[in-house]
């Protein structure tokens, strides 16, 4: 070791603590050591009082990513993890930008990797937004007396009432699952994913990592993905779902490609997604057959011809500054559907930087595209998905107020099947199966627990939506769309009220 490599070692800002009390390794216990993926926890030998050596748990002090998976998995309830960040002396020069050039100045180097969304410190919207609730001018209604209608339906909708209704998606619940790849994912989760729609009667999205045969015969709950790398795209598989959506980019990452490492790709990754073994999935930042709304245009009605105008054809994008025009111009092209995904979108791996300083919240573009569609007297051509930082079935509603049709909901995916949102999706260890298909990992995923897990989840924010909408006295989810005068709004200064079309609390 040079005599500098200590200059450059990060303090990790967590470890796990051991309740020695509690703790039962004297018996020969080592789960702990075993659930741990990261290779944070290990066994030292300890002689003990009556001279016989045991092995007790010991923290390396060096991977530690605060997953919580140690802590859930021990029996006695033995395991802490503790917070203990580096600490300086400046205000300015935090932690974590001292630890970040630390890690590229030492030994990582490069661009720093991260997963999930991102962590701020930008504003989030929702937090700042209440419903308007009745009272007596306007009664409440009881959902669970009267009926309530939150089935929407997305896809191009016709101007005349005896015009061409054309394909639609037809959703039990506004809320579906958002595009993660097979590759990223774990296949169990898709078919967990798969499942859980068809039971509730919503749609999950593959992701650009193709659609792997054993899902076909959920295809009528399935939206395929055509991404920038065409992995898997082939005639019979824009045939094999109810849905077909051109990712142009998305929230995490906008205007960056992706990239699954060629350790991930095994055999069934390498079928699914038509590539050698072994390589690396690269999908470059650009379609490089789409460079302008023309492009896009070419590529929607090759789809539709492909799909003999039976699918309806979404195009997604990330959340950025000129969205409403880019909306516009999307709607135009011919699409059915458009989702627009937040900054706080989260992903496998996402350069750290891009993660934190591009994009703009969903909770602005949404905004700002439904009201350009509506000035433009376009708004019926096309539904409106938002997606990025949805972390409650409130959430799902305001955005609905703001003007989407539906949502689009991924990481919450994750936490229902058991994620403790440590940030390291793309390493392949993750503690609970959900992010790898490595061998003695993936099988942690029990896809009958994890579609229990995920219809539970899908029907309890349901029913929390209609005890909203039974608060505002409105019925049918249809009322609220685009309802802003259901809004009001917290904190916020007279320009973002603008932007969101939403009254100050109190107006």
């Amino acid at each position: 070791m040079g005599i500098m490599q200590r200059n450059w070692s990060v303090i990790p800002p967590f470890f796990p603590e051991f309740d020695m009390e509690r703790c039962d390794c004297a018996n020969g216990c080592t789960i702990c050591s075993r659930e741990c993926s990261f290779g944070e926890i290990s066994q030292r030998p300890v002689r003990g009082a009556d001279g016989k050596v045991y092995y007790r748990p010991w923290a390396n002090k060096a991977a530690c990513g605060a997953c919580q998976r140690c802590a859930k998995m021990c029996p006695h309830g033995a395991i802490t993890i503790r917070r203990a960040p580096m600490h300086t002396s400046h205000d300015y020069w935090t932690t974590d930008y001292v630890n970040n050039i630390w890690k590229q100045s030492g030994n990582e180097g490069g661009v720093l990797l991260v997963g999930n969304g991102a962590t701020g410190p930008q504003r989030r919207y929702f937090d700042h937004l209440m419903f308007d609730a009745c009272q007596v001018t306007n009664p409440s209604i009881d959902p669970l007396r009267e009926p309530m209608e939150i089935r929407t339906f997305l896809g191009r909708k016709p101007d005349t009432i005896d015009g061409d209704m054309g394909p639609q998606l037809a959703l039990e619940v506004p809320i579906m699952f958002g595009a993660m790849s097979f590759g990223a994912l774990n296949l169990r989760v898709h078919e967990a994913e798969a499942r859980a729609t068809k039971a509730v009667g919503t749609f999950w999205n593959t992701g650009e990592g193709g659609f792997h045969k054993s899902l076909r015969g959920y295809g009528a709950n399935t939206i395929v993905q055509v991404a920038s790398g065409r992995f898997g795209v082939s005639e019979e598989y824009l045939k094999s779902a109810a849905a077909v959506e051109i990712k142009i980019g998305q929230g995490a990452k906008p205007g960056i490609g992706g990239h699954l490492p060629g350790e991930k790709v095994g055999p069934a990754i390498s079928e699914t997604r038509m590539i050698p073994v072994g390589s690396d999935a690269l999908s470059p930042a650009p379609h490089h057959d789409i460079y302008s709304i023309e492009d896009l245009r070419q590529l929607i009605f090759a789809i539709k011809e492909a799909t003999e105008y039976q699918v309806p054809v979404s195009v997604k994008i990330a959340a950025v500054h000129n969205v409403a025009p880019i909306v516009s111009g999307i709607a135009r092209a011919g699409a059915d559907i458009i989702a627009i995904d937040g900054f706080r979108g989260g992903t496998g791996a996402t350069p750290l930087q891009i993660r934190q300083n591009t994009g703009i919240p969903i909770e602005l573009a949404i905004a700002a595209a439904d009201q350009r569609l509506r000035e433009e007297k376009i708004r019926g051509s096309v539904s409106l998905i938002a997606s990025g930082g949805i972390q409650c079935s409130s959430d799902v509603l305001k955005a609905l107020c703001l003007g989407a049709d539906a949502v689009y909901v991924a990481t919450p995916v994750l936490i229902a099947l058991g994620c403790g949102v440590c940030q390291r999706c793309f390493s392949g260890k993750c503690a609970y199966g959900i992010t790898t298909n490595k061998p003695g990992l993936a099988e942690r995923i029990d896809v009958d627990e994890a579609t229990e897990a995920l219809t539970r989840l899908l029907r309890s924010w349901a029913e929390e939506i209609e005890e909203l909408m039974g608060s505002m006295g409105i019925s049918t989810i249809e009322s609220l769309r685009g309802n802003r005068d259901r809004l009001r709004g917290v904190g916020l200064s007279e320009e973002e009220l603008t932007i969101l079309g939403v009254k100050h609390a109190g107006a």
